[in-house]
């Protein structure tokens, strides 16, 4: 995604660290949700075993539009992430969380509130 300005989700790959540190602004398509997906599957496929850093900026939500009930990429990939880590504004914690499967799948997911992206990195790689 070369140029990812005028979409809400933007998408960074550290591999010294296995670290995707993904940014959130406006309201996330499924098809955007996808595209990132896309992004992370081969990674996985290849053996990382990142930890994501989700930053929720100026995050607005979802659109109603798309199935985002399909666990499709959980049950195939989301064995092999890590952590999760969210930093955002406090309103969005539970049901970003619950979006990610927190209490269902293997990985901790940590929430953390907006400005505190440092101590977010820290936990993932601690």
């Amino acid at each position: 995604m070369a140029s990812n300005a005028a979409m809400p989700l933007q998408f960074n790959y550290d591999p010294t660290h296995q670290l995707c540190e993904i940014q959130l602004a406006g309201t996330l398509s499924h098809d955007e949700l996808l595209a990132g997906q896309a992004r992370l599957a081969p990674l996985i496929e290849a053996g990382a075993e990142p930890r994501v850093l989700v930053v929720a900026g100026d995050f607005g939500g979802w659109q109603s539009v798309g199935d985002w009930n399909n666990l499709d990429f959980m049950f195939s990939h989301g064995s092999k992430i890590s952590k999760i880590a969210f930093v955002g504004d406090k309103k969005w914690e539970d049901e970003l969380k619950m979006f990610v499967g927190a209490g269902f799948r293997s990985a901790p997911v940590g929430y953390f509130e907006s400005g505190r992206e440092d101590v977010a990195k820290a936990w993932l790689l601690g």
